[in-house]
């Protein structure tokens, strides 16, 4: 079950607040996983604090993720969803670090971690 917060993210492409999540603070050695379906997307070894206030990564683990274009709110943008269960994790933009130079921001009621190792 979601809860009405993830149900708005994951289901309807929402966006959480800014700053509202526990794991923009999550340093531990860990998977992030689609909080959907546990698929595990992200290791901890491709977190960075982007100052945004959601959890940015600068690479997905492979196959975990699709992308599609959002043209909402206006702008264009990379939309980020769960490779198996097409829920809505975030945007991806191209101001991230090395190697990569992406910066995969998503909502961390999107996602669930597990600590352990990456």
């Amino acid at each position: 079950m979601l809860s009405p917060e993830q149900f708005a993210v994951l289901r309807e492409d929402g966006t959480e607040r800014p700053f509202s999540s526990p794991l923009n603070h999550e340093k531990r050695e860990g998977r992030f996983s689609c909080a959907g379906c546990d698929l595990a997307a992200f290791s901890s070894s491709t977190k960075f604090d982007s100052g945004t206030g959601w959890p940015s990564f600068w690479a997905p683990l492979e196959g975990a993720i699709r992308t599609k274009e959002d043209t909402s709110f206006g702008m264009a943008r990379t939309a980020v969803d769960c490779s198996r269960c097409a829920s809505h994790l975030g945007h991806v933009f191209e101001d991230g670090p090395k190697p990569t130079g992406l910066r995969y921001c998503m909502n961390g009621v999107a996602l669930k971690f597990t600590a352990g190792p990456a």
